[in-house]
């Protein structure tokens, strides 16, 4: 057996047999510490720059599409498709003097901020209603209005048009604010529910003891803890208003009156032309109010992933 054994694996064994217990000590730390720097490298190192690059990759790829010529844009062969060699601001100059982005931008805000403050608003009475009065069947209705939430917006939109037209909403921001909601609502109240479960019940009891209505308990006691919930709930909200696209483009027609989703695609392309500059400018600028809402409010956000107030 010793003599089918490698060089490297006899000496090994006979280091470790000629010097006993302490050579064994000092030699499973080094074989431990490769061992968990190579582990650390292939299951985090490794995956983790493998998720960055292909999260970052598109915004990248907006950043120098935004910001090249025309004449580095359509020739590849002669210009790094990966990196400018001459910055220009054309495209963003274009984009925001002489088309209405500033106005698609202030539109698609006014909407996303007005529907997420409407739906936090119905959320929040649905899902207290719903976990603490404890009523026959609550259960089953957080259930269905969960379900809601999974019906296609392509099938809604259809009576949600004729609802529209009848109020003599369409071509307003008003048509996407008030139609928003059904698919914020459900969401939004289910999960609100879980995190309202996760407050100590014992606090309303002591309040109730003390004379406070509901109300009171509500905006005095249940919203103050419930901060983390509601943000996240707020980030969902604003982030599908912002990006909606099916229910922007059957509601609004006219140019001045269209969200940027739906703006950038319909009036930056020109038949089979499509001004990719512009396009990926606009892109780019879109996405820039989203990730600012994030940054300010990641901590709330992960805080409600993990729970409320422990008993």
């Amino acid at each position: 057996m010793t003599e089918a054994l490698a060089p490297e694996a006899r000496t090994v064994k006979n280091t470790i047999t000629a010097d006993g217990p302490e050579a064994r000590a000092s030699l499973a730390p080094e074989l431990m510490t490769w061992d968990s720097k190579a582990r650390r490298v292939v299951t985090l190192y490794v995956p983790l720059a493998c998720f960055v690059l292909i999260l970052l990759f598109p915004f990248y790829w907006m950043a120098v599409t935004s910001f090249k010529p025309n004449a580095e844009l359509y020739d590849y062969k002669t210009y790094n498709p990966f990196w400018i060699s001459s910055p220009t601001l054309d495209h963003i100059y274009k984009l925001l003097f002489e088309t209405a982005y500033p106005r698609w931008l202030w539109t698609t805000m006014l909407v996303a901020i007005a529907s997420t403050f409407l739906s936090l608003f119905a959320s929040v009475l649905a899902a207290y209603a719903i976990q603490r009065l404890r009523f026959r069947g609550s259960q089953y209705v957080g259930l269905a209005i969960y379900l809601a939430y999974l019906v296609p917006p392509s099938i809604l939109f259809i009576p949600l048009a004729t609802m529209v037209f009848q109020l003599g909403l369409f071509d307003t921001p008003f048509a996407l604010i008030l139609t928003y909601p059904t698919f914020l609502v459900p969401f939004c109240t289910w999960l609100l529910i879980g995190y309202f479960k996760s407050i100590p019940y014992e606090l309303e009891e002591c309040a109730l003891i003390d004379g406070a209505t509901r109300l009171q308990i509500l905006t005095q006691i249940t919203l103050p803890l419930a901060v983390p919930g509601l943000i996240s709930a707020g980030i969902f909200s604003f982030t599908l208003s912002w990006n909606e696209f099916i229910y922007a483009l059957a509601f609004i027609q006219s140019s001045e009156s269209k969200t940027v989703p739906v703006a950038i695609l319909t009036e930056l392309v020109s038949g089979d032309v499509y001004q990719w500059g512009a396009l990926m400018a606009g892109s780019l600028l879109g996405s820039l109010p989203v990730a600012i809402f994030y940054s300010f409010f990641v901590d709330y956000y992960v805080s409600s992933l993990t729970g409320a107030v422990k008993e």
